[in-house]
């Protein structure tokens, strides 16, 4: 199957405590959760993608839910996402961008060997709250 198409698989939302944990019916192992319902659906997506993006080839979709059991605090929904969307906004290629700095700026760092993209790529990741690089 290829990656670049969108891929639909239920997923069993389950309400406790006041938050929405899901967990998918054909991917063993990929579980997401939501402080709301928009939520959970927002994030299960992602979970979804992760979990795809390195299989060769993707696990048939259960289409037939009459025969899942659920509880009462349980509900079946699909999930979709494209996969080619989903791998252009976590791929980690380098994208050039142009800036300007004080020129005065500019040369003590040069003379200190200052990686500037290193140094950006640090700053907007500590702006942005990202303890980590995603794949």
């Amino acid at each position: 199957m290829k990656k670049s198409m969108l891929v639909t698989y239920p997923a069993i939302f389950t309400c406790e405590d006041n938050k929405y944990w899901v967990n998918f019916i054909d991917l063993k192992g990929c579980f997401s959760e939501g402080e709301t319902l928009a939520e959970a659906m927002e994030n299960s997506k992602e979970a979804m993608g992760l979990y795809l993006e390195d299989l060769e080839k993707y696990p048939n979709c259960t289409t037939d839910l009459k025969n899942i059991k659920l509880k009462d605090n349980e509900v079946v929904s699909f999930v979709s996402i494209n996969m080619e969307e989903h791998k252009k906004k976590y791929e980690n290629k380098s994208v050039k961008k142009t800036l300007s700095i004080p020129a005065w700026l500019n040369t003590i760092a040069e003379k200190e060997n200052i990686n500037f993209s290193q140094v950006l790529q640090k700053a907007l990741m500590d702006i942005l709250k990202i303890d980590k690089v995603k794949k």
